[in-house]
């Protein structure tokens, strides 16, 4: 571990700003809110944040992205591949979201091997940040998600007039070769465990159990329609839950071809299993039709089916779909909750 003076550490976000071919990204303030947004100087970057509004997954999974594009030659077509496999420096990135893109990582590397994704990934640098402020709505602390060991090129963690700096890769190294650091003493490694292990008590939200008891309770909960029907009752299907949502993978295709029809591109953009159309297959069958179908669906997902598959959680507890839900029913620490509480009464 190392440590950087916090005038040295914003003199590196500078000089990767004026240097790095990449963009540098960032968590800066937008009105009432957090974003990670373009940074034109270090002085904009805020690391005491308590949530942004999306997550970084948008600069490696972009909301809309065009795949590929073709042209009509004569009786044939021409397609080029046309992602961008430009990767971006983040810098301030919460263990939670970090541990949201490894789980990213095993969908679209390991399994999908999925070519856009993985090369933005590659190419990308993630530099974390030891949480100071806890949302209200968050509740990392029961998903173990609250500090990170991993998954990161660097991990900062603010001591005052100092950052103690974690190196997580090869790549994170090679970045602070540019400014002056020093090992770090003995007393300010056991400050950064304090600091992680203090926040276990900054959490106003919990799970009453372990998380892994989550698939065997959403499995025996998968017929208790009376107790979807009651949660959805409220519920707009807008949405809002999928596209905040660090973990949220799914997408759709579309072929958009111009108006002669000669060329046209493939376009992949977000979906989300909350949307009235998102089940809909040939001749207009929706197999999940009914708003409490498409709830359930959306908490069996992060705490059942993707465990079943990829050995992962899907929550991570962040809590933005809980700040964003407008009726007040995404909220995954207290549908589990009320689930296994309905379960031992």
């Amino acid at each position: 571990m190392k440590t950087i003076d916090r005038s040295e550490f914003a003199a590196l976000i500078d000089e990767l700003i004026a240097s790095d071919p990449r963009d540098v990204v960032g968590v800066v303030t937008d009105g009432e809110q957090y974003v990670f947004d373009h940074l034109e100087s270090a002085d904009e970057l805020v690391l005491d944040y308590d949530l942004t509004a999306l997550s970084p997954k948008k600069y490696i999974m972009p909301q809309r992205e065009t795949l590929l594009t073709y042209d009509r030659r004569g009786d044939d077509y021409e397609m080029r591949a046309e992602a961008d496999p430009t990767g971006h420096i983040i810098v301030g990135v919460h263990p939670y979201d970090l541990a949201a893109i490894n789980q990213l990582d095993k969908i679209f590397i390991d399994t999908l091997q999925d070519e856009p994704y993985r090369r933005k990934r590659e190419n990308s640098v993630l530099i974390g940040v030891t949480m100071q402020d806890v949302a209200e709505t968050c509740f990392a602390g029961s998903m173990d998600t609250a500090t990170a060991e991993s998954g990161y090129d660097l991990m900062v963690t603010d001591l005052g007039d100092r950052f103690a700096v974690d190196i997580g890769t090869f790549e994170g190294d090679r970045l602070l070769e540019s400014v002056p650091t020093r090992n770090a003493s003995a007393e300010e490694i056991d400050r950064v465990a304090e600091i992680e292990a203090a926040l276990e008590d900054e959490f106003d939200r919990e799970l009453t159990f372990p998380p892994a008891a989550l698939p065997t309770l959403l499995e025996a909960s998968y017929d208790d329609m009376d107790f979807w029907e009651d949660y959805a009752e409220q519920c707009l299907s807008c949405g809002t839950c999928n596209v905040v949502c660090p973990t949220c993978f799914c997408f759709s295709v579309d072929m958009i071809r111009d108006l002669e029809g000669d060329s046209g591109r493939q376009e992949r953009r977000w979906d989300g299993c909350l949307l009235e159309d998102f089940a809909t297959v040939a001749q207009g069958e929706n197999f999940r039709e009914e708003v409490a179908q498409r709830h359930r669906h959306r908490f069996m997902r992060k705490g059942w089916y993707i465990y079943e598959r990829y050995g992962d959680i899907a929550c991570v507890g962040c809590g933005r779909c809980t700040r964003h839900c407008v009726a007040d029913v995404a909220d995954p620490c207290e549908v589990y909750n009320e689930l296994r509480e309905a379960q031992y009464a």
